[in-house]
């Protein structure tokens, strides 16, 4: 049934829960190393057919419920003027960080047909391969994980130099935040274009702020990016990790599926965010490296607390660990999909 996800985000009857994996195409498969031994990650990303053959690898694999365009949250930034590379065993390292306002206005924003045009032929040709059997999920980062990345030059622990700019700064962030949330947005009904069934908004780091800060910092660009995508018609997954102080306000800022990690309950969740919503999550990464007993019964702690009443996508509560066994995630898949049969 290739719409099990679609319907399940759209809160209807499914015949079993859908699953995918973020980052369910990566390095704990042995066919996407083999590609790395070949290429960088960047020119992955560049190269469409490339980048397709990397996002079908885990839907022939593990029959997944959806497959997600392989690609990278810092993308759009070199084409507005942020060049990075990964430096290996640190992550994204950005060349110039951002940090005063002669730089926020040197970015540019630019059309994605023109700036990132490779990531829309990728979805293009997935599209074509997967001919409507499997739903696929195009993604952008958030404008804080994105800002975050920018200011501080790369990952950060603490967010300092974010925070101090945020704080001291507040006209500089809010023109650094409008930039972002401008060229997210125009990137995301992009890539509904090109055939994305569904978008899934990466606001990996915002969990680092408290309520108060998210709703005066964040959430207006959220929102504007989400209010802007929403009308296209397809499911928007608006997801955060260490967000639990903030799900009310992520539903607020928009979203028809809102991602939840695992340091909240589902049960939780569904509680606080009421039936207006569906919810994707929430095992934790980790639990994909217990033993088999212990992985089965947490996979039924998370389909119990998700309830019986439907619009529930079962996922991690952040991405698959690259030394995860393979043969885990294709047990968590099928136990799904065997526990849930209705």
């Amino acid at each position: 049934m290739w719409n099990r996800f679609l319907r399940a985000c759209r809160r209807e009857p499914v015949d079993c829960t859908p699953i995918w994996f973020m980052r369910q195409a990566g390095r704990y498969m042995a066919e996407y190393r083999a590609i790395r031994e070949k290429y960088t990650l960047l020119e992955i990303c560049r190269r469409p057919e490339v980048a397709t053959e990397v996002t079908l690898q885990p839907v022939r694999a593990h029959g997944v419920d959806a497959a997600i365009l392989f690609a990278d949250i810092l993308l759009p930034l070199e084409p507005m003027g942020a060049p990075f590379e990964f430096a290996k065993g640190e992550g994204p390292v950005i060349y110039e960080p951002i940090r005063q306002a002669s730089q926020i206005e040197a970015l540019r924003e630019f059309a994605p047909e023109e700036g990132l045009p490779h990531v829309l032929e990728a979805i293009r040709m997935i599209k074509a391969e997967l001919s409507n059997k499997t739903p696929l999920i195009g993604f952008a980062g958030a404008p804080f994980t994105l800002a975050s990345y920018l200011i501080e030059g790369g990952k950060s622990s603490h967010y300092l130099i974010t925070k101090k700019l945020m704080y001291s700064e507040p006209r500089l962030w809010h023109a650094l935040m409008q930039k972002l949330s401008s060229v997210v947005k125009s990137y995301l009904q992009a890539q509904i274009e090109a055939g994305a069934d569904a978008v899934q908004l990466f606001d990996s780091w915002v969990g680092a702020l408290s309520p108060d800060d998210y709703k005066s910092y964040v959430m207006p660009h959220v929102k504007s990016i989400l209010d802007g995508v929403g009308g296209s018609g397809v499911p928007v997954i608006h997801f955060g990790t260490g967000t639990s102080n903030l799900l009310e306000l992520q539903r607020d800022a928009g979203g028809s599926v809102i991602g939840v990690d695992w340091r909240t309950p589902l049960d939780q969740a569904r509680r606080r965010l009421g039936e207006g919503v569906a919810l994707q999550g929430n095992l934790d990464p980790i639990l994909l490296f217990a033993p088999r007993d212990v992985l089965d019964q947490q996979v039924r702690r998370v389909l119990e607390l998700a309830g019986p009443g439907g619009g529930h996508i079962f996922n991690l509560g952040h991405g698959i660990f690259p030394e995860t066994p393979p043969d885990n995630v294709k047990f968590v898949v099928d136990r799904v999909h065997e526990l849930t049969q209705r």
